[in-house]
């Protein structure tokens, strides 16, 4: 199953330099040639947390039996 523009997905690893924890909320916002995969992650504020580029086994779809939670990030 390939991951497309503006799917919702879920973060397999945590990435702190982003303030980011396996388990986030992303959207695909584009895809690269040698399959690099650009993601947002959203703060409930509407802010970007981070804009960060992975590649496909760093993300999975988030699916039906998949809950949203949520956590507040700390400020750097």
């Amino acid at each position: 199953m390939a991951i497309e523009v503006l799917e919702t997905v879920v973060l397999k690893r945590d990435l702190p330099e982003f303030g980011l924890q396996e388990g986030d909320v992303g959207a695909v916002v584009e895809l690269y040639d040698g399959g690099g995969i650009e993601v947002e992650f959203v703060m409930g504020s509407g802010h970007t947390q981070a804009l960060v580029t992975l590649v496909a086994d760093d993300v999975r779809p988030f699916g039906p039996d998949d809950l949203l939670t949520a956590r507040t990030v700390n400020a750097a």
